[in-house]
């Protein structure tokens, strides 16, 4: 609460600088802003019991050696507010991963509800000794409500992307939803939790592509689903998404980590209308603008960069979900690390 004070009087003070009639307004607008703060954290309930754990293999009924995945991040990649461990955001990947590769998957959740980015590197230390192929990190949305610094959360997440990709690890990041679309915050405390949510997702983006992962964008991308339905798509907190709405993130963020696993027999996939090589930076920026879009390294002339820096690929992929495939409880329970 005092990040966020000190950033409204921040926004206040500069206003004021501006005249009389602007400093009026930006008085009332700090005044304005602190009130929202305070009656959302009033609104949003505290964490009261773990989410449903759902370690375990999924898939079974396929052959061969089961694919290794770890979930790290917050209590989006955790599935807080998921009645049922099929629910979660981490069973639902690990069901849809098995079924679009016909091979049985290995999942482990390490989240931990509550979680900034600084609380990754223990997340890490566990996930690097279950030898995984693939990792998924979903992080952000505390950072950006506890205001800690862009460039801290980032070099945090940076630092995890970096030892799990040393180990040979594929990793895939959801970058920090829009906050904006959460009911108990209200205007214009919304308005700024937009804006810090975009600036942190863009900081992501770049980050993680530098350090060799891949970013997929989740800004508001539930938005229009949340604000038409919001009693099927968010849990009773009304902050945390419900199981519908951790499959609808799930189905976002699959054909990425499908895509890592598939490269380099991937790279012949024809590009569509909007995609391409991009500058790193553009990339970002795009991506922060419509969710659901993939961000990952790319070269041009078999190099690496550009006059303006990283050369990126950008892509919308879509998931085509397999007749009755749906997340559900795993076949067999994980072994304890």
């Amino acid at each position: 609460m005092n990040l966020q004070s000190e950033r409204a009087r921040r926004i206040a003070t500069a206003a004021v600088v501006g005249g009389g009639g602007v400093a009026g307004a930006s008085v009332l607008f700090y005044g304005v802003v602190l009130g929202q703060a305070l009656m959302a954290r009033k609104t949003i309930p505290q964490v009261v019991s773990p989410p449903p754990r759902a370690d375990g293999i999924f898939g079974t009924q396929f052959e061969g050696e089961p694919i290794r995945l770890v979930v790290l991040g917050d209590s989006s990649a955790a599935g807080y507010g998921a009645e049922h461990p099929s629910e979660t955001f981490a069973a639902a990947v690990a069901a849809g991963l098995a079924e679009q590769q016909q091979r049985p998957v290995r999942m482990r959740c390490l989240a931990v509800v509550g979680a900034e980015s600084k609380g990754l590197p223990p997340q890490v230390d566990v996930a690097l000794r279950q030898k995984p192929d693939i990792a998924v990190i979903c992080v952000g949305g505390n950072d950006v409500t506890h205001r800690v610094r862009v460039q801290t959360a980032v070099q945090h997440l940076v630092d995890a992307v970096r030892r799990l990709r040393a180990a040979g690890v594929e990793v895939v990041v959801g970058t920090c939803p829009d906050l904006g679309t959460i009911r108990p915050i209200q205007p214009p405390l919304r308005w700024l939790a937009r804006r810090w949510s975009r600036q942190m997702a863009t900081a992501q983006t770049i980050a993680v592509v530098e350090a060799g992962g891949r970013t997929v964008s989740l800004g508001d991308l539930l938005g229009e689903l949340f604000y038409a339905e919001p009693d099927r798509m968010f849990s009773l907190d009304r902050f945390h998404p419900s199981g519908a709405g951790y499959l609808a993130a799930a189905q976002a963020v699959l054909p990425t980590v499908v895509a890592a696993l598939a490269e380099p027999a991937e790279a012949g996939v024809p590009l569509s209308a909007g995609e391409g090589v991009r500058s790193l930076p553009q990339a970002a920026l795009e991506a922060a603008q419509r969710p659901g879009t993939e961000v990952s390294g790319a070269q041009v002339a078999g190099r690496d960069r550009g006059p303006a820096g990283r050369w990126a690929q950008l892509r919308h992929r879509v998931w085509h979900r397999l007749p009755q495939q749906a997340a559900r409880t795993p076949d067999r329970a994980a072994e304890p690390a």
